[in-house]
């Protein structure tokens, strides 16, 4: 078994494998093959690579070499034409979304995983590149919601008066929340929180943040721990609570995502601009629409003084740190198909393996995939 690993393109700049992940393999027995550069944007050279027991070749030898391939995003159209049959293809390429990639996988007769379909269990923990790659997005959006505000984010005692803390509001207390609270906390912000799931309640609770509880939600325990549907009596009290708690507070950071549908709209544009003049949105849910109205993806757009912040992939800005965890969370994930040895075993009576895969023998095997097929 030959191992390929392709380089992302641009803007993306995180590598689904880093030397030591690499390194790991090959100390398995497992030929590895990379593609040219493809650990480059990540500040990882090929010569590291090399030294992990990497062979470094161009992306066409590659597909025309490797029985296993890997990356982070979705194949391009190139990549996709030099996809050979019986291949294997690991990604996170978001088949509930991407039904038309789905399809061609199955006519090429690609067995295909994408590790953002990975069921959500205690077993899973070490290979969820959601929580990871969460984890770096809550922080960094933080960090920019720091860089943008025209005020500070702690309280300072000056010569020159007392400066108050800013507010920041925070919409979703998944990994990315949780983290966004914990930043903002430790940069001296006022914390406050909204989520549907009242189960977060104690955690957001115990790292200083204020919950905000709006009474009448569905919380669906089957959902994985997500956030699912509410009902519209619930939709227009959480409307009226986050408008209260928006119009007063400097930054939002908007977190909250349904898996395989358009995330939840909870920011409106009224609510926007009644905000304070200076005020900004950050908004990681901008490439399932948005939790702001007036979010779009990749954007920056600036309305009434208010900056609404659209991004989605702030993972790729931390393309060192963001490809250890991905690359880690990887490794993980093939030790269920590999022995110690190099050995590989395709076992379809492990959940984790049948769960994440999406396509195999030019068929859809993933049931929550099925379910959104045409």
């Amino acid at each position: 078994m030959i191992i390929g690993l392709l380089k992302e393109e641009l803007p993306e700049r995180r590598v689904a494998l880093l030397p030591e992940a690499v390194k790991t393999l090959t100390g398995m027995n497992i030929k590895v093959f990379v593609e040219t550069d493809a650990g480059l944007n990540a500040f990882a050279s090929n010569a590291e690579y090399e030294a992990a027991g990497a062979v470094i070749i161009t992306k066409e030898e590659v597909f025309g070499s490797a029985n296993f391939l890997i990356k982070i995003q979705q194949p391009v159209a190139k990549e996709l034409g030099l996809m050979k049959e019986g291949q294997i293809f690991m990604a996170a390429f978001n088949p509930l979304i991407n039904t038309g990639l789905v399809k061609d996988m199955c006519a090429k007769n690609i067995t295909s995983f994408s590790l953002d379909i990975l069921p959500r269990t205690s077993r899973a923990q070490a290979m969820d590149i959601l929580s990871s790659m969460a984890t770096v997005a809550g922080y960094k959006a933080v960090l920019t919601a720091a860089n943008n505000l025209p005020k500070f984010f702690p309280m300072f005692m000056t010569a020159a008066g007392t400066v108050t803390p800013a507010k920041v509001l925070i919409l979703g207390a998944g990994v990315a929340g949780l983290q966004a609270i914990a930043t903002s906390r430790k940069l001296g912000a006022v914390v406050e929180v909204f989520d549907v799931r009242a189960a977060v309640k104690e955690e957001v609770m115990g790292l200083g943040g204020k919950f905000i509880d709006v009474e009448g939600a569905t919380d669906d325990k089957a959902a994985g721990g997500y956030a699912v549907e509410q009902n519209e009596e619930f939709k227009k009290r959480q409307a009226q609570a986050i408008h209260d708690h928006a119009i007063k507070s400097d930054a939002v950071i908007c977190t909250a995502q349904i898996p395989g549908k358009r995330a939840p709209l909870l920011l409106l544009k009224e609510t926007v601009e009644a905000m304070k003049p200076g005020a900004l949105v950050i908004d990681l849910a901008a490439s399932a629409g948005g939790n702001c109205e007036l979010t779009r993806d990749n954007e920056t757009v600036i309305h009434k003084q208010i900056k609404i912040i659209g991004n989605s992939a702030f993972p790729a800005d931390m393309p060192s740190d963001a490809s250890k965890m991905f690359g880690k969370n990887v490794i993980n994930f093939l030790k269920l198909m590999f022995t110690s040895k190099g050995e590989f075993n395709l076992n379809w009576q492990d959940d984790l393996v049948k769960g994440t895969c999406v396509t195999h023998n030019k068929e859809v095997v993933s049931e929550r995939v099925k379910s959104v097929i045409n």
